[in-house]
């Protein structure tokens, strides 16, 4: 197995913000998860849209998943489910939003992972969004070495 690494990225404004998912989305497979991670506010659903509308199309319309728990779309790649758990109130539902048969074949950007508990699958990738002030800084951590260099690389 390849080595993991974190690294962080500024994001100063929406822009850049929406650059980085769309960037995070174009390296991303079927069976690649994404845990969103951060405070409300932070800026988690607009990673997720950015990253639909880089793998969908920039005209997908991308609706919160906050009341339907998950959104399905169909990529040129296969599956994409956008997850927001925040409402999850046992880790047991994760099975039956079908989130966990999901993970061979789809690409999950999953939002609140925390709520995911023992389903949490081994080799996700965490993107821990922090507000400073009225910027983000993005962590992401457990990408091997290529896919940063990839986004560093879209980033600059």
């Amino acid at each position: 197995m390849p080595p993991k690494t974190a690294a962080e990225f500024l994001l100063e404004d929406e822009d850049r913000a929406s650059r980085f998912g769309a960037a995070l989305a174009l390296l991303l497979r079927p069976g690649d998860t994404l845990l969103l991670d951060g405070p409300v506010g932070a800026g988690k659903s607009h990673i997720a849209r950015a990253a639909i509308r880089a793998l969908c199309g920039e005209g997908t319309e991308v609706p919160s998943p906050t009341f339907t728990l998950v959104q399905v779309y169909d990529g040129p790649q296969g599956e994409i489910r956008h997850a927001d758990l925040y409402r999850l109130t046992d880790p047991g539902e994760v099975v039956e939003l079908g989130l966990v048969e999901a993970l061979d074949g789809a690409i999950l950007l999953v939002e609140w992972p925390d709520r995911l508990g023992p389903y949490t699958p081994e080799g996700a990738l965490r993107l821990r969004l922090l507000p400073e002030g009225g910027a983000r800084r993005a962590v992401l951590e457990g990408a091997a070495p290529e896919m940063v260099s990839a986004l560093r690389e879209a980033m600059a």
